[in-house]
């Protein structure tokens, strides 16, 4: 075995695509979600389950983080794959507090503690990668989605400043940065747009995964997506926000 990946958010969509890429290229998986149906259902699927440890946690709260924290004490996470995350549409002030919390305690709090935790061994190990998934969302505003968006910045920010605080550790730090893909989260959104434009989960996970294994810090799969990025990096803010207005248009009722 290569070594030990663990990653969050496992169960369908980008983490479960992630967890099969990583089960193919001999990683032992220590895999987390709150559905224990849909992780001990993708452990079976895959060609050596043994080889995959499931903790079921929620890790919107401090409890589930303190749990995933704690059951794996005893193994060595060579990978931390932080995937777990939530996408939410629509207006700040329509969203009642729990569920403005639950976006912010699982983007962004249970992304920076895990990284804490494990990135102390990593260092002291000389040795060690991280995964963070961000979203091209995270590089303009987006008012039909500007809580998300705000976190996935947020993801991109910290993984870009970890990953030159890193040179010539031995850690690397990855941002994975996806368009729009098709997972169980944006079936509603898809619909509704053009699909040369929609990525497929299993296209976002390779891409990442062989960016991290390479150590690069960004990585934004698909063609469409590199171009607006760097489209949107040379045009006036007012510009990139005004345009995205026009998109929330759009954006699916919630």
């Amino acid at each position: 075995m290569k070594g030990t990946a663990l990653i969050t958010g496992a169960s369908s969509g980008i983490g479960e695509s992630l967890a099969r890429v990583f089960a193919s290229h001999d990683f032992q998986l220590i895999v987390t979600a709150r559905d224990t149906s849909k992780l001990v259902a993708l452990k079976n699927s895959l060609d050596d389950p043994d080889q995959t440890q499931i903790v079921t946690a929620d890790l919107s709260t401090r409890e589930g983080i303190d749990h995933l924290i704690a059951n794996t004490k005893k193994e060595r996470v060579d990978i931390l794959v932080n995937n777990a995350g939530v996408m939410q549409w629509g207006n700040l002030q329509d969203r009642d507090t729990e569920t403005i919390d639950q976006l912010i305690d699982l983007n962004i709090r249970a992304l920076t503690h895990l990284t804490h935790h494990f990135l102390e061994g990593m260092i002291k190990r000389s040795s060690g990668k991280i995964l963070n998934i961000a979203s091209v969302a995270g590089f303009q505003p987006v008012p039909a989605m500007g809580l998300y968006a705000a976190s996935k910045a947020y993801v991109l920010s910290l993984t870009e400043s970890l990953s030159e605080q890193m040179a010539n550790s031995g850690v690397s730090v990855t941002a994975l940065c996806p368009g729009i893909t098709n997972t169980p989260s944006t079936e509603q959104l898809i619909s509704e747009i053009p699909p040369f434009i929609v990525s497929s989960a299993d296209e976002v996970a390779l891409a990442g995964f062989e960016a991290l294994m390479a150590g690069e810090t960004l990585c934004i799969p698909g063609v469409a997506n590199k171009t607006a990025v760097a489209w949107a990096k040379l045009q006036p803010r007012s510009v990139v926000r005004r345009i995205g207005g026009f998109v929330a248009r759009f954006a699916p009722s919630q």
